[in-house]
């Protein structure tokens, strides 16, 4: 306890002061200093144990949208950097999407859906291997990782690409479907929502999507260390989450035109492209997971499961 205390008092500024980053005038966090202190200064605890120096530490986190994986993430780089004194590298799945280009190409050959980024089949597999062979490479040498403009839906420039200059201690790679398993081939037959029934009538786009599960993705989250896990009650919520997080962004647009923002129906409909593989992770990812954040209905952290097997 107080190993805990006295990390609190060390980190407990550079939090805050990044989840006010995070607040707007009408939407503010509630709890913020349990969640800091009962929840992710534990967790911290548990990852910096696991870190060996000689070859990064890499955490997966995965949850759904909306739920919280950007403030979790970036709060526990921040403890883990402070306190444990640690090299961190932060990076989502987000920004190794595949080009404009190439998806356009893919939603020729295999099915239009593809366009819309997001699911797997939709990222660039092969750059982030690549990624994470590079950073335990015996002499290692500094490593530009791309970055993904969400407002022109495609990469930046290379000259705004990331880079890497030492090895990280831990590397955090959070992502929605991070993690994922594929499902059996029999229960993609029944279409789940409105877009699957309408757009995916001869099963070709879910077949695609669960075919890369099966196969890149598995190999993609071996490379996993750990993975924590951030648990919504339904999908539900999650879709009420999303649109809270859109019109958070709606207040930081006024700032900056470059944002798109999409209207609670734009939201909808996207969502459902997400829907399967999330409430299929609902039920698997638990099982696996090293770490499991249950999430209460006012999207607070209510507990933590440490899966001791993992």
């Amino acid at each position: 306890m107080l190993h805990i205390v006295e990390c609190y008092k060390k980190v407990n500024k550079a939090c805050l002061s990044f989840i006010k980053s995070q607040e707007t005038s009408k939407e503010k966090f509630k709890n913020k200093e349990k969640m800091i202190k009962s929840f992710l200064i534990p967790i911290s605890f548990w990852i910096a144990k696991k870190v060996e120096k000689k070859k990064p530490f890499i955490l997966g986190i995965s949850g759904g949208q909306g739920s919280g994986k950007t403030t979790i993430s970036s709060i526990i780089s921040i403890i883990l950097n402070k306190y444990f004194k640690l090299n961190v590298f932060k990076i989502s799945i987000d920004d190794f999407y595949k080009t404009r280009k190439k998806r356009l190409e893919l939603s020729k050959k295999v099915h239009p859906l593809l366009m819309v980024r997001g699911v797997p089949g939709t990222h660039d597999i092969n750059v982030m291997l690549d990624f994470f062979k590079r950073t335990k490479e015996k002499k290692f040498k500094s490593i530009k990782v791309p970055r993904f403009n969400k407002a022109t839906d495609d990469r930046y420039n290379k000259k705004l690409w990331y880079s890497v200059k030492r090895r990280p201690d831990v590397i955090i790679f959070e992502g929605w479907c991070v993690g994922a398993k594929a499902e059996q081939n029999y229960t993609l037959k029944i279409p789940i929502n409105p877009l699957e029934k309408l757009k995916d009538q001869k099963i070709i786009w879910r077949r695609f999507v669960n075919k890369q599960l099966k196969s890149k993705y598995k190999k993609l989250y071996d490379q996993l260390n750990c993975l924590l896990f951030i648990k919504a009650k339904n999908f539900s919520l999650l879709r009420q989450w999303r649109i809270k997080q859109e019109k958070k962004l709606s207040l930081k647009s006024k700032r900056s035109n470059k944002l798109k923002i999409m209207s609670d129906e734009e939201i909808i409909n996207f969502m459902q492209t997400y829907q399967r593989i999330t409430q299929n992770m609902f039920k698997s990812v638990p099982k696996y997971a090293s770490i499991i954040l249950n999430l209460n209905c006012n999207q607070q952290i209510k507990s933590v499961v440490y899966n001791k097997s993992k």
